[in-house]
């Protein structure tokens, strides 16, 4: 098997023209895409609607080329998107493909493996369901990829879902109790049970740990690879597992790092010198030209600090915090990369160190096949 990445500029959250350009010239193999994830136009909070505005005009495009409706296609391929590109942040979408291979592999190489959990209810979200069932999601998904060491894992990205209001009210009415009847928070409340779910299928967190009350308190509980997003227009956690392994072949290699906080510029330059790029300071446009997606995770520190040092994002009555902590870290990792089609999320609640997050590339070898 190999994987292979197409990135893909976005003018407006309902731009497919790319996707359609490539698969009219034969680029892409409509039946090969695996998974789509990306950052949109809108504010990225529970009304951000750009989300599934994209999704349904991506699946409506893979869709027309196969002869099938947009819900087959969202059957079985996860649509991830992240809203909110502050900053210097570019709206844009990242394709993945995965298809045969005549070159026996020779090493380990980027592998993609997906999975779905049943759907979720308001009263699921944030608790104990919700966490096992991305338990057993992860494993598959990380046996579809042909993974059998957790440490070969270097990003889960998960797509769940987020409920408005009403959807609360009605779940109440009908005597089930949620965690929260804050839409915003639920939503927080369902990132932090997916996450520490990875945690316990990876071995990170044990499970006894993650089923206590841990899940929004409990901070020293994290996984290193966790991505977790969530919308409105999924029912299900989408699961995605990103890492090495020798069942797989191509030039594509990922590796990540923890970030300690929202200011950790060495973390971002260490995990490019890893991967072979010279960062003094910033990756020359030949080396940036190998970076074919990044994933960002980040939020404000809880504690109202950065270094000691107060931060305003958790008082400003103008601008979610999200939005905030996005353009900061966003143009940070840019600056750093010299790119800035990239996937910055906020809400890292158990993603990474507390106050931190983490960064995942996803890159080709120096010397390409």
């Amino acid at each position: 098997m190999r994987a292979s990445v197409h990135r893909f500029s976005l003018t407006d959250p309902g731009d497919v023209s790319g996707l359609r350009a490539a698969i009219s010239a034969g680029a892409i193999k409509p039946d090969q895409i695996v998974c789509v994830i990306g950052k949109t136009h809108g504010n990225g909070l529970v009304n951000d609607y750009t989300r599934g505005y994209l999704a349904l005009s991506l699946a409506r495009a893979i869709g027309s080329s196969l002869g099938e409706e947009a819900e087959a296609v969202f059957a079985r391929v996860p649509f991830v998107f992240s809203g909110g590109v502050e900053g210097v942040l570019s709206p844009h979408y990242t394709v993945f493909t995965v298809g045969p291979d005549d070159v026996k592999p020779a090493g380990k190489a980027l592998a993609i493996g997906v999975a779905f959990t049943p759907d979720l209810t308001p009263d699921q979200i944030g608790g104990r369901v919700q966490m096992e069932q991305t338990v057993a999601a992860v494993r598959e998904a990380m046996a579809q990829a042909a993974i059998t060491n957790a440490a070969d894992i270097h990003l889960v990205q998960i797509k769940g879902p987020a409920f408005g209001a009403a959807d609360i009210l009605q779940a109440k009415a009908a005597g089930r109790t949620c965690v929260s009847d804050k839409p915003g928070e639920l939503m927080a409340f369902g990132r932090a049970a997916s996450a520490l779910g990875v945690g316990v299928a990876l071995g990170e967190i044990s499970a006894a740990a993650a089923n206590g009350d841990g899940v929004l308190s409990d901070f020293g509980l994290y996984s290193s690879v966790a991505s977790i997003s969530a919308g409105t227009e999924v029912r299900c956690n989408e699961v995605i597992v990103f890492g090495m392994s020798e069942a797989w072949s191509g030039n594509l290699v990922i590796d990540h790092e923890p970030l300690r906080d929202a200011i950790d510029l060495a973390g971002v330059v260490k995990l490019a010198r890893r991967m072979g790029f010279a960062a003094d300071p910033q990756l020359d446009e030949a080396a940036s030209a190998r970076i074919r997606t990044a994933f960002v995770k980040c939020e404000p520190q809880r504690d109202g600090l950065i270094r000691g040092r107060p931060h305003t994002m958790l008082n400003d009555g103008d601008m979610d915090p999200q939005r905030h902590i996005r353009g900061a870290v966003g143009g940070m990792v840019a600056g750093v990369l010299g790119e800035t089609a990239l996937f910055v999320s906020g809400g890292a609640e158990h993603q990474g160190p507390f106050g931190g997050g983490l960064i995942a590339l996803i890159a080709e070898t120096e010397t390409a096949e």
